[in-house]
């Protein structure tokens, strides 16, 4: 099997690069295992009318990367417009900060076009496209208008939220009718595919049994996918990377203080605000904290031409000069402050050297943040991780200290809690998740979802060939695809 991946953007796996974001520390080393292609946006962009698609293509492993340079013209419309200000602040049900325009939505679906006519130079007959990400809801549909008729399979690495939220996006319908051309859809958790299936039931007035969803685009298989991490590999960096300067000179600066981390890219979902307010009030209640514990919060700018994302910016900045203005002293500081991101390597040492994990979004598809968390601890003296419950990852890690990101009091209590837990209970909690963190590997997920794929596609097939879809005729698409035509898949490629 040819497998292809596709997201709004590729990651070089440079040693002297900051990792940017959970999809590429997920997919990176198994694309470099498995011999995928990986096919993303270059981060650049091209102007003038291509009739070809520029690739930069390079070796990645058993794998390759494929660089496309987008068109100049919808970058802006597609990516910082359509795809961040309307998408995105709806799946993490923010519909009030939704900010777009009809241009946008226009360069949205002009984007999702070029990349299905730049896919089609990997098409080959055993070809199946695995297609990442809100970026590319109406990707699977402009395929199957190119008459397409391979395996699609789409995952939705953020949340998807409730049919009300939903509907607040400017052309919702259009869009979820074009997510049905996909043979698989996956997502983060059960509530995530629950929402989804409302919205299509009440929406589109589409019945969906055990998952399955027949439309005019095809039949479509919603299934759950909790995305992990190598658990055991980030284990073993973390180790090696308590020898690396930066965190050696962290650990040399604490002079005995312990160590609350947070690391997160810096946008609204992330509960950042009420984390800093969190633990400013942890000591002010408890003034035996102070001087005794400081938080080191990385958080790493994005799309900051964005309104909400600039002036989160600057609130934070704000709140934290105030907090450390009122409670420091001129040797300690409550909280490090950082806005740059580290490479992996690094940030296995800073996990590590934490007594406490802080992950508190307002809402999170997984948040693999926690997880490298938990398994870069010493399992002779672990740390805590305090987690939202709103976070994707909380169905998995429950032996965290679960907390609500919107209560500040709460969640300093959490703080405290973890802060002043003893070393019995910090390994059970470390060990139950350490154990759920190595049976849900990523190359696990990958695995299952390559597999689910190759299953729904031959099971759409059939479906459409008994006749039997809903009471549906024969399933032609635009661009004259039918289910009917057969289609050679192999099984899961990773062993």
């Amino acid at each position: 099997m040819n497998l292809v991946v596709v997201s709004n953007r590729v990651a070089r796996a440079s040693a002297n690069e900051p990792m940017t974001g959970g999809l590429a520390a997920a997919l990176l080393p198994v694309v470099e295992k498995s011999g995928a292609i990986w096919v993303g946006s270059s981060g650049r962009v091209r102007d003038g009318a291509q009739r070809e698609p520029f690739a930069e293509i390079e070796e990645l492993g058993a794998g390759a990367l494929a660089m496309l340079d987008l068109p100049a013209a919808h970058y802006g419309g597609y990516y910082e417009g359509f795809a961040n200000s309307a998408l995105w602040p709806a799946l993490h049900s923010r519909a009030d900060l939704i900010r777009v325009s009809q241009d946008d939505y226009h360069s949205y679906r002009e984007v999702n076009g070029f990349m299905a006519r730049a896919l089609m130079r990997f098409r080959k007959p055993d070809t199946a496209f695995w297609i990442q990400d809100y970026h590319f809801l109406a990707l699977g549909a402009e395929l199957r208008d190119l008459g397409v008729t391979q395996p699609l399979g789409f995952f939705l690495h953020t949340p998807w939220a409730s049919p009300a939220t939903m509907g607040c996006v400017p052309h919702n319908r259009e869009l979820i009718e074009a997510m049905l051309a996909y043979d698989l859809i996956g997502f983060q958790t059960e509530e995530d595919r629950g929402n989804f299936i409302a919205y299509v039931e009440s929406e589109l007035g589409r019945t969906a049994v055990d998952g399955v969803i027949t439309s005019p685009r095809g039949v479509s298989r919603c299934q759950v996918f909790p995305i992990g991490i190598d658990a055991d590999l980030f284990a073993q960096q973390a180790q090696k990377a308590m020898a690396h300067p930066d965190v050696s000179r962290l650990r040399k600066s604490l002079n005995g203080e312990k160590l609350v981390i947070g690391v997160d890219r810096l946008d609204y979902s992330k509960g950042l605000i009420n984390r800093i307010n969190a633990f400013e009030r942890m000591l002010t209640t408890r003034p035996s904290l102070q001087r005794s514990v400081s938080l080191l919060q990385i958080a790493t700018p994005s799309r900051g031409t964005i309104e909400a994302y600039g002036n989160l910016q600057g609130d934070l900045a704000r709140l934290v000069s105030d907090v450390n203005g009122r409670l420091g002293e001129a040797d300690w500081t409550p909280i490090r402050y950082l806005n740059k991101g580290f490479r992996q390597a690094v940030l296995a040492g800073l996990y590590r050297t934490a007594q406490v994990g802080l992950v508190t979004p307002l809402q999170d598809g997984m948040n693999l943040v926690a997880k490298e968390y938990v398994a870069a601890q010493n399992p002779i003296d672990p740390g805590v991780l305090v987690l939202s419950k709103f976070a994707g990852a909380a169905n998995e890690l429950d032996t965290a200290l679960l907390v609500n990101p919107h209560d500040v009091e709460g969640m300093a209590r959490a703080i405290a809690t973890a802060l002043a837990m003893p070393l019995t209970e910090r390994r059970m909690r470390w060990e139950v998740m350490m154990g759920k963190l190595r049976r849900g590997s990523v190359q696990s997920w990958f695995s299952d979802f390559v597999t689910a794929l190759s299953d729904a596609h031959s099971a759409g097939r059939d479906l459409a060939n008994s006749g039997s879809a809903a009471g549906a005729a024969p399933l032609k698409m635009a661009g004259g695809w039918s289910r009917r035509t057969p289609m050679a898949f192999g099984g899961a490629i990773l062993q």
